[in-house]
């Protein structure tokens, strides 16, 4: 497991910053300019994709800036298989 990054600051994106973590399990980070309304759900995301590809002992940076959630689930299967080098497109 390294540090890994996908996405970008662009409207509509999200920038997804996985490390390794000591502590057991996901622990999110969240900067969004939606994370009053959308917050949790963002943050669901993010674990519901990372615990379907079995990462975990991680730390999650994500900075969100109006992303959907399609695109939040490709930024964070981007950053893990680059985090893990497990590919799961092949």
């Amino acid at each position: 497991m390294k540090d890994a990054l996908a996405g970008t600051l662009e409207s509509g994106d999200i920038m997804i910053q996985i490390s390794p973590s000591e502590q057991e399990g996901v622990q999110i980070e969240l900067n969004s300019t939606v994370e009053y309304q959308f917050g949790e759900q963002i943050k669901k995301v993010i674990s519901d994709t990372l615990n379907e590809m079995g990462v975990t002992g991680v730390s999650v940076k994500a900075t969100d800036k109006g992303a959907l959630d399609c695109t939040i689930r490709a930024r964070v299967t981007a950053a893990a298989v680059r985090a893990t080098g497990k590919d799961v497109w092949a």
